[in-house]
């Protein structure tokens, strides 16, 4: 049970952040009006793709430098749910925007950084499954991990900002919590922040355990 708090307060925050984000009143908001109940979905999945990326990052550079495979499994399986919530993000963001900018898509500064970001990692999965050598493909996959996360770093965070665009926050154009982030939205929000979160570690620490064991069955069956 100590090992598991964490999960529990993962069901916990989803739960409560689902309930009560359709319960709990919005702003009156021209054309948003109450698909900004939206934001308790779409941004704390960008944010779990964006940790799930960044922690995956970090196990590749590890792997560089220790060279253990362990490190590998832990980076390409992060990468994997990582890719998952950027297509949730994606879907729940288009989904938004046919509503609120009357297209789901718009070529968008931002929409264009995250769909080149998405096709960089789907890229990272095809170098993965072209090559058998478990040596040359973790190597391989861990030098191209971390430069698709400095990429993605620039592509949605940094150029979107410098130029204008309907995302909230880019161009000159204000936040959400500038103007329009209330308390009971803020209520809301950062539970959905931290249990999105914590469901993206958790997805992945199933797939990480499955794949350590397959690796380690593997390996007995070439020894034997």
């Amino acid at each position: 049970m100590r090992r598991s708090w964490w999960k529990v307060l993962c069901v916990l925050f989803l739960g409560y952040s689902i309930v009560a984000g359709f319960l709990f009143p919005v702003p009156a908001l021209n054309i948003v009006n109450e698909t900004i109940r939206n934001l308790y979905f779409h941004v704390p999945m960008w944010f779990t793709m964006i940790l799930l990326f960044f922690v995956s990052f970090i196990y590749a550079l590890k792997y560089l430098r220790t060279g253990r495979i362990k490190d590998d499994i832990f980076s390409s399986e992060l990468t994997k749910v990582g890719i998952l919530f950027s297509i949730l993000g994606m879907i729940t963001g288009m989904e938004w925007a046919n509503f609120t900018w009357g297209e789901p898509w718009s070529n968008d500064p931002k929409q264009l950084g995250t769909a080149i970001s998405m096709l960089i990692y789907f890229a990272y999965l095809v170098l993965r499954g072209g090559m058998k050598d478990e040596e040359k493909r973790a190597r391989i996959s861990a030098v191209y991990n971390v430069f698709a996360f400095a990429l993605m770093i620039p592509l949605i965070w940094v150029l979107p900002r410098m130029v204008d665009s309907l995302h909230p926050g880019s161009g000159g154009n204000p936040g959400f919590n500038t103007y329009d982030l209330d308390s009971n939205m803020r209520l809301v929000f950062y539970p959905a922040v931290l249990g999105w979160m914590l469901m993206g570690v958790w997805i992945s620490s199933l797939r990480i355990r499955f794949s350590l064991l397959v690796n380690h069955h593997e390996n007995k069956m070439v020894i034997s």
